[in-house]
């Protein structure tokens, strides 16, 4: 008998009138805000405002949903497609299923294509949002806790995570997704808060290594740590998980997919090191452009209100 468990939530959604508030995509939205305060803050230090960050955010954003979305579309077809698949739910983002590989490939691709418009440094950018990836991601793994989804294998730990068959949790009908039958009260590894755990840790890791080293370091390199933390972290992660997945060479497809950019990550940290640029020089660099922007919005206001009016 186990006398301590992590316990699992007994809803995954609740009422506000008759609008449904899922608690995955609170959590998603949570670690959203999160996410742009965090890097907002580290961009204003190097010269930037908050302005900049929250007119990328709202590039970045939509596509990195997008991307996520495609992400787990491409790696699970069978849920959408196929004699069992609804194409339907691949609209509804609440239930779960967002790949954050997908997510960081078109989110970067829309932020890139904003920052080059803008003719602001992506390498700062990128530094500037290493650590708030990871604190959002950890927010966004309590929707998974919600959902009862994405748990780990049976174990006996004192910090098993301990199912509900109760209420509207996803989850509360997939005690064993893998198809063994799980005795009443079996405790599975709680993939979601390990995962919590090394995000977080890794997001003070980064902010640390960052103070410390910024006059060694070229831009970019803290988000080739965090690529590197990231994935070291998930591959080991995610071989503990039970839910269904496609497997190469009795490997998970994600864990391949982490090998694989973990080992991109090395590689673009030691090219960065070698072909990249000073930080305080694309520091500069931004502040003058910041500057600038200043001048030519005075500037506008200035012409706005010398206009005569028409009356």
């Amino acid at each position: 008998m186990n006398l301590a468990y992590i316990p699992s939530p007994t809803i995954s959604q609740f009422q506000i009138g008759p609008v449904t508030i899922h608690i995955y995509a609170l959590t998603m939205l949570i670690g959203i805000i999160a996410a742009v305060w965090i890097t907002s803050i580290r961009w204003k230090r190097y010269g930037g405002t908050f302005d900049q960050i929250l007119d990328t955010s709202l590039v970045a954003v939509p596509c990195g949903i997008i991307g996520a979305r495609l992400y787990h579309i491409i790696t699970t077809p069978e849920r959408f497609f196929g004699p069992n698949g609804d194409w339907v739910e691949m609209f509804r983002i609440w239930n779960g299923g967002l790949g954050i590989w997908g997510a960081i490939v078109l989110g970067a691709l829309g932020a890139w294509a904003w920052m080059r418009h803008k003719h602001y440094p992506m390498a700062l950018l990128a530094d500037a949002i290493a650590p708030a990836l990871l604190v959002a991601q950890a927010i966004g793994r309590l929707g998974n806790w919600f959902n009862q989804e994405l748990y780990g294998k049976p174990t006996t730990l004192p910090w098993g995570l301990k199912l509900n068959t109760q209420g509207s949790a996803i989850g509360n009908s997939e005690q064993c997704y893998d198809g063994a039958t799980c005795p009443t009260g079996t405790l599975f590894h709680p993939t979601f808060l390990y995962e919590m755990v090394w995000n977080l840790i890794g997001a003070a890791l980064i902010i640390w290594i960052g103070r410390k080293t910024v006059q060694l370091l070229k831009a970019g390199s803290l988000f080739a740590l965090y690529v590197i933390w990231y994935t070291a972290g998930r591959t080991w992660i995610e071989m503990l998980r039970i839910d269904f997945s496609h497997e190469i060479l009795g490997l998970r497809v994600n864990v391949w997919v982490s090998i694989c950019v973990f080992i991109a990550g090395v590689i673009a940290f030691i090219v960065i090191q070698r072909v990249g640029q000073p930080t305080p020089l694309l520091a500069e660099r931004l502040r003058t452009s910041t500057e600038l922007e200043a001048r030519e919005l005075l500037e506008r206001e200035q012409a706005r209100k010398a206009k005569p009016s028409r009356n």
